[in-house]
C-alpha cells in the first residue's frame, strides 16, 4: 500500500547494469500525506555504546572487509546488514553501524569495494563502485548473511539488511536470493525489473525516498503494484521536497525532518 497521495510525473527509462535486471525508472512522485506524526529524532552515534572491530570474510575464495559494530550487552540479538552508498564505507556508513548497536543490533557495513582495493576517498569510491559487476556485489552481501549466519552474538533468524542509494538495489537483491533474511529496507534505491527478483523476495520491504528524487521516488508506484500483484509486502514513504540524499547528515542534499522521520521508521520495522 503507497504511503502518501500521488500526483502523475512522467520520468525516463534507462538501463543499469545487466540485461536481466533493468532498473525501472517509469512511474509518479508522490507525497506524504500533510499532518504526519512528530517522530522521535534518532540516537546519537555514540562509539562507547557498542563494541566495533574490522573483520574479514570469504565470498567465493575473495576477502571481503567489513566494519563491525556489536551491542555491549550478551546474548543473542537481531542483526543487520549495512550497504553503503557510492561513497564506499565512509564514516558516515560506520556511525550509522554503531547507531544500530546502540539500539541492540549486531550491524556488519561490508567494503563493497573490497575486490578493488577497499574504499579510498569519495571521489575515487563513485567511479570504483559503478565499475564493480552487480551479480558479484550481491554474492558478497549473501557471504555477509552467512558470517553473521554463525556469529554466536547474532539471532540467525532475525538478520535484516538495510541499503542507502547504490546499496538500495542490492538490498532488494539479497532479499530475493536469500529466502530467510528477516527485513529489507531501502533508501533511495533502484527496484529490479523486470519482476523475476520481486517474485523472489519473501521479507516485507520498507522504502524511503525523497520527493524530489524523481526517478526512484517516481517508481514505487510500479513497485508497489507488482508486489502486490505478487503477494508480498512493500511500504514504501516518499518524504516532501527531500532529495535522494536527504538521510546522509554530512551531505548537501540531507533533509534533517525526514532523515529522522525514516530512521524511526526503520528501526520500528527492523524491531517488528
Amino acid at each position: 500500500m503507497l504511503r502518501g497521495i500521488f500526483s502523475p510525473l512522467r520520468v525516463g527509462r534507462r538501463n543499469i547494469v545487466k540485461s536481466i535486471f533493468i532498473a525501472a525508472c517509469g512511474g509518479f512522485a508522490a507525497l506524504l500525506l500533510a499532518g504526519s506524526p512528530t517522530w522521535a529524532s534518532p540516537r546519537p552515534a555514540q562509539e562507547a555504546s557498542a563494541d566495533t572491530s574490522t573483520v574479514t570474510y570469504d565470498s567465493g575464495g575473495t576477502n571481503i572487509s567489513a566494519y563491525l559494530a556489536k551491542p555491549k550487552s550478551a546474548g543473542k540479538h537481531a542483526a543487520v546488514i549495512v550497504v553503503h552508498d557510492t561513497q564506499g564505507l565512509s564514516d558516515d556508513i560506520r556511525e550509522t553501524a554503531q547507531k544500530f548497536a546502540s539500539e541492540g543490533f549486531v550491524a556488519l557495513a561490508p567494503d563493497m569495494l573490497s575486490r578493488s582495493g577497499g574504499t579510498k576517498s569519495p571521489e575515487q569510491s563513485e567511479a570504483a563502485v559503478r565499475a564493480l559487476d552487480p551479480m558479484d556485489t550481491v554474492a558478497d552481501l549473501q557471504a555477509a548473511f552467512a558470517y553473521l549466519q554463525k556469529s554466536p552474538d547474532v539471532d540467525s533468524g532475525k538478520i535484516s539488511v538495510v541499503g542507502f542509494g547504490w546499496g538500495g538495489w542490492r538490498s532488494f537483491m539479497l532479499a530475493a536470493t536469500t529466502p530467510s533474511l528477516y527485513r529489507t529496507v531501502v533508501y533511495s534505491g533502484a527496484t529490479p525489473v523486470p519482476d523475476q527478483p520481486l517474485k523472489d523476495i519473501q521479507s516485507p520491504v520498507l522504502g524511503n525516498y525523497g520527493q524530489y528524487d524523481y526517478q526512484n521516488a517516481g517508481n514505487t508506484i510500479w513497485t508497489a503494484k507488482t508486489m502486490k500483484d505478487l503477494g508480498k509486502k512493500y511500504t514504501p514513504y516518499i518524504y516532501p521536497k527531500a532529495m535522494a540524499g536527504f538521510y546522509n547528515p554530512k551531505g548537501r542534499q540531507y533533509d534533517a525532518d525526514a532523515a529522522k522521520t525514516a530512521w524511526t521508521r526503520t528501526l520500528e520495522f527492523l524491531k517488528s
